[in-house]
């Protein structure tokens, strides 16, 4: 099964270069920190990604949860929240505004999201102290943000927690859960639960093998469509700050199965695909 492109709209063009800059400084090119015009990356990062945007902050249609002290930089915990009076959102970036790629991830939104109060967590790596951003593009063309402070340092030259080899050998396994009505902890009662979880090192190219002392080149998860019963409930396009064996847990809308199918493709081109019976397990 063959990943299908994500059209590059404006947005998904700037967003592509900034994944690019992080690609360009995890092969070696450039410096290991980003090049901004001065010490607030995010007047970078609006005019670049939201192309100087209004952004409306704090009005509850985007909501952000993090630690303020991690307590480990390489495996920060996220979660946003989108409550149903937010109405149809289209798109959510997670920005980490001093990583060498600050953009983390976008996802696009599918009829299978659902309306309801929605939610979605993953993890990620964070280079230094940094603001992290939530963005939600409503149906209306509109950006709402929320941001938060996070200290953490040295999370994406962090080495991988396992063997490489032992890493590249478990490549593209997945786990997907869906769960019960009490099992279930972060939803409304119109929206289910799920959690897909995939076995990648989501090499960032910025960490060192400690036997050969040469750097591990960049290899992660760049893309990944997560469907429900075939229609879509979010489509990711990543770069190298999700952390190792990425992990997503997020709401959906009910449907006549609730079968989950996954396919996600790496910065090799390797396209990895799983799918599940549709029953709580």
């Amino acid at each position: 099964m063959k990943a299908t492109p994500i059209k590059r709209t404006g947005f998904s063009l700037a967003l592509a270069a900034l994944l690019a800059l992080g690609a360009s400084i995890a092969m070696g090119v450039g410096t290991s920190t980003p090049v901004f015009a001065d010490d607030d990356p995010w007047k970078d990062i609006h005019r670049d990604v939201f192309d100087n945007r209004e952004v409306i902050e704090n009005d509850g249609v985007v909501e952000l949860e993090a630690p303020y002290r991690a307590e480990d930089a390489a495996v920060v915990p996220l979660t946003m929240r989108l409550p149903a009076s937010a109405g149809e959102v289209k798109r959510l970036t997670l920005v980490i505004d001093k990583n060498p790629a600050p953009v983390a991830a976008s996802f696009v939104f599918g009829e299978a999201a659902g309306k309801g109060d929605r939610m979605l967590s993953t993890r990620v790596r964070v280079d230094t102290y940094s603001n992290i951003r939530a963005i939600a593009e409503t149906a209306d063309g509109k950006l709402h943000m929320a941001t938060k402070f996070v200290k953490a340092s040295g999370g994406c030259s962090a080495a991988a927690s396992k063997d490489a080899d032992e890493a590249l050998a478990n490549l593209g396994k997945m786990q997907i859960r869906t769960f019960t009505d009490a099992q279930a902890k972060d939803r409304s009662p119109a929206q289910r639960e799920a959690q897909v979880m995939i076995r990648h090192p989501n090499f960032t190219g910025m960490q060192m093998d400690q036997v050969t002392r040469q750097y591990t080149p960049m290899k992660i998860v760049q893309e990944m469509d997560v469907k429900r019963d075939g229609e879509r409930i979010f489509k990711m396009e990543g770069g190298i700050s999700i952390s190792e064996n990425p992990n997503f847990r997020f709401t959906f809308a009910p449907g006549t199965e609730d079968a989950i199918e996954v396919t996600a493709t790496d910065s090799d081109g390797k396209v990895f695909t799983a799918s599940s019976a549709g029953k709580a397990s």
